[in-house]
């Protein structure tokens, strides 16, 4: 069972170099496209020389929220800066909405209603070449880290089911950005083999829905773990089955969580005692099931145990069944 610590911690290590890989590799690719699109006049080189400025901005944000949530508790937040990496997540999915989405159908829109032969087209396809290699080797870094969280799950459940918004933000946005070189190449060859530059434009606005899209996926998953989702399934029947073992313990009447960081959750868990165990006895049971559980899944950061009657814990259950707590 301590297969959980080391997920953890393998995760944060190849979370943390996809973002490194991702915002190397954006940078250069940004100025790059840049410079291509400037030379070249090219409305979906430029959509994706911003749309990799602001993957590059993305990935700052992401380490910066890394730092932030690896703060300890102190007075003000006693139960750390966890949620400090979500809210950074949710700002990175708004950004890729707001910045490279409105500006790629920004410059789509205006490249349609005013079209601009293009100039030295087989630079953009040279530079579109390099961008999918620099590309591909930042999706293969970010898709490493996603899939020791996916192990054999499907990939939307994994993406649903995931508490670490790191190892599927680099994913989305390379994928993302894989899509636009596609869309630009297309786009770009047929504006110049048609002598048709509206073509290059509306490539732009076509890059634009799909950041759009992929933008709200993101924040989408981001606010579920910002305001507060419960820890995964597999982890509340571990806990529950680990309760179960204390001699002293009837029943696990339920179990409450709630993720607090990628590492870091909370659990408030209610038990059926035996109602002639002395107070020092149920203290004594308290302090043996936290330093059971805590052994085992050291990413509860807290956790508080509930002893009850058998009148208390019928009550409880009959509740926890209709609102279906876990």
């Amino acid at each position: 069972m301590r297969s959980w610590s080391v997920v953890g911690a393998v995760t944060e290590h190849t979370s943390k170099t996809a973002i490194i890989a991702a915002l190397l590799g954006n940078l250069l690719i940004a100025a790059t496209k840049g410079v291509a699109a400037a030379i070249s006049g090219s409305s979906s080189m430029l959509s994706e020389s911003v749309h990799s400025l602001v993957d590059t901005g993305n990935e700052v944000l992401l380490l910066y929220g890394l730092k932030r949530a690896a703060k300890p508790p102190d007075k003000v937040h006693p139960y750390g800066y966890g949620r400090e990496l979500y809210f950074w997540s949710f700002i990175v999915a708004l950004l890729i909405f707001a910045v490279g989405a409105g500006v790629s159908a920004y410059e789509g829109v205006v490249h349609i209603r005013h079209p601009e032969e293009m100039s030295r087209v087989w630079l953009n396809f040279v530079v579109l070449g390099l961008a999918a290699i620099f590309e591909g080797v930042s999706w293969w870094f970010g898709w490493k880290a996603f899939s020791r969280v996916r192990r054999s799950r499907p990939i939307w459940d994994a993406f649903v089911a995931s508490k670490d918004p790191t190892t599927f933000m680099v994913l989305f946005e390379d994928t993302a950005a894989l899509a636009g070189i596609l869309i630009a190449g297309v786009a770009t060859f047929l504006a110049w083999q048609l002598r048709l530059p509206w073509i290059d434009g509306a490539g732009s606005i076509l890059i634009g829905i799909v950041l759009a899209v992929v933008a709200v996926l993101l924040a989408r998953e981001s606010k579920e773990l910002l305001i507060g989702e419960r820890a995964s399934p597999e982890l509340s029947r571990a806990v529950r089955e680990t309760a179960s073992e204390d001699p002293c313990v009837r029943e696990v009447v339920d179990i409450t969580t709630s993720q607090l960081g990628p590492d870091q959750v909370i659990a408030t868990i209610a038990v059926e005692i035996d109602e002639k165990l002395s107070v020092p006895e149920v203290e004594e049971m308290i302090d043996r099931i936290e330093r059971a559980i805590r052994s085992r899944f050291p990413q509860l950061f807290r956790i508080f145990i509930r002893p009850m009657s058998r009148a208390q814990a019928e009550r409880v259950g009959s509740a926890s069944a209709g609102g279906g707590r876990t």
